[in-house]
């Protein structure tokens, strides 16, 4: 069974493949982070790309949203090559992501950050919206209402006005992937969302995750250690050992390979657990 053809984990039709990395490689200095990985990711599903520490899974996030460029490879959005295209570029296309370290800006309002958000859907330019010129206005009505409807989605009304240093770790994360929203993107790249939140969190989290992609059609590339979120909510899996791909396919494929299971998820009996 390809890729392409592949049926959701959810029981969901076969569905066309929306982005396809081919054989993209990294490297820094001396060290291979990245090595000769494909992979396609169809339209509407979550895929998880999984491995160890160092396994090279932030690094392969940061070629698609163009931070880095491969050294050899390349990426295509719909069919288009987009391997060269500068972040800001692929984000207008359709792609935002969240980071591994919360990124923030701490001194704005959960309300502020996410209207940072619509930065690539602003035509009258961040000096007009702020001073209210000619139909600025009208634009940053709309884009604020959108914000607001995000804001209600995840459940943060209570602190649209609240800075987001004064905010719990979980909560700042919840931020962060309603600013990666404000975007309106097609494809939603998560780099770690549930690292470092307790149980209750996660579980919120994972709602959240599951809401975006069965409710608003977003494809979701999501980097996660926790075993028991990926084989919960996954379509598909990838996974990752010292920048190679060494495994994939749906949840239950993925804990039954012998590779996987020498490589990351430990022992069967584990890997049943997991």
């Amino acid at each position: 069974m390809t890729e392409a053809s592949v049926s959701s984990a959810r029981g969901a039709p076969a569905a066309k493949i929306v982005l396809d990395i081919a054989d993209v490689s990294k490297k820094f200095g001396g060290v291979t982070a990245v090595e000769n990985v494909a992979m396609t990711v169809p339209e509407g599903r979550i895929l998880s790309v999984i491995g160890p520490n160092g396994a090279g899974k932030t690094s392969l996030l940061n070629m698609i949203s163009g931070f880095y460029k491969p050294d050899t490879g390349s990426i295509r959005l719909r069919g288009d090559d987009i391997t060269s295209k500068r972040p800001s570029e692929i984000a207008a296309l359709g792609i935002a992501r969240t980071f591994q370290n919360i990124a923030l800006f701490s001194g704005l309002t959960v309300l502020d950050n996410l209207m940072l958000g619509r930065h690539v859907h602003m035509k009258s330019g961040v000096l007009a919206s702020a001073l209210y010129w000619g139909w600025a206005r009208k634009e940053e009505i709309a884009h604020r209402q959108r914000c607001e409807e995000i804001i209600e989605f995840l459940k943060l009304q209570d602190l649209r006005k609240q800075q987001t240093a004064a905010l719990a770790y979980g909560l700042r994360k919840r931020v962060e992937l309603g600013r990666a929203l404000a975007l309106e993107p097609k494809i939603l790249l998560l780099d770690e969302p549930m690292g470092g939140m307790n149980q209750e969190e996660k579980e919120d989290m994972a709602r959240f995750i599951l809401d975006v992609n069965q409710e608003r059609g977003v494809t979701v590339v999501l980097i996660e250690h926790d075993m028991g979120v990926v084989m919960d909510i996954s379509d598909q899996v990838v996974v990752l050992d010292r920048g190679r791909r060494i495994g994939g396919g749906t949840p239950d494929e993925v804990q039954r390979d012998p590779r996987v299971i020498q490589a990351y998820l430990g022992t069967s009996k584990g890997a049943a657990a997991a």
